[in-house]
């Protein structure tokens, strides 16, 4: 699949469901989708995004998915299965996360709160440290698990995997989200 960049454009603002089951253990936030995940509806769908890839060499899944012609049922039941679930601080698309406002980041997490209070994971991993900063006001988190919990669950701040953080590799990404997984009871140490 392939979109025009007026077709892409047309999705801004749009919203992608959560995907989230009743027995999420672990909880992954993006910051907000991108055009491409509002145009498929499928989370971390854009083409080159390490999201899944880092999914698989971390053994959170034990097989591929490719999200970038959008979800199969099959492929949501599996991550709904392996106690995963994906939500966004921000749920409206932009073209990139930089769109957003500080305010809508600080909105996000309350949304958040909602959210995990509703599902009870028992890890957070929110996906990206500037955006975390900002959404709850912690301006010298770093990287890992944080010290203090968040609605009952732990959280863990993780590496986004968008192409735009160059500096991540796959591995370092499943390096990451595998710590959080061992935590959540969805890989183990």
């Amino acid at each position: 699949m392939s979109f025009t960049r007026a077709e892409l454009e047309s999705f801004r603002g749009a919203e992608v469901p959560d995907l989230i089951g009743p027995a999420c253990r672990l909880l992954f936030v993006g910051i907000n989708p991108g055009l491409w995940t509002a145009a498929t509806g499928a989370h971390f769908a854009r083409p080159g995004n390490r999201f899944y890839p880092a999914l698989l060499a971390a053994g959170i899944i034990g097989r591929p998915i490719d999200p970038t012609d959008g979800m199969s049922d099959a492929d949501r039941s599996y991550l709904v299965e392996r106690g995963v679930g994906i939500t966004n601080l921000v749920p409206r698309a932009t073209s990139k996360a930089d769109e957003l406002t500080a305010q809508e980041l600080t909105a996000g997490a309350d949304r958040l709160r909602v959210v995990v209070r509703d599902n009870a994971p028992r890890v957070v991993a929110i996906a990206g440290v500037t955006a975390y900063r900002t959404a709850l006001g912690n301006r010298k988190a770093k990287k890992g698990k944080q010290p203090r919990g968040f609605e009952g669950a732990e959280l863990w701040v993780v590496p986004n995997p968008s192409g735009l953080n160059a500096h991540e590799t796959v591995a370092t990404l499943a390096a990451s989200y595998r710590e959080a997984a061992i935590e959540a009871g969805i890989v183990s140490g």
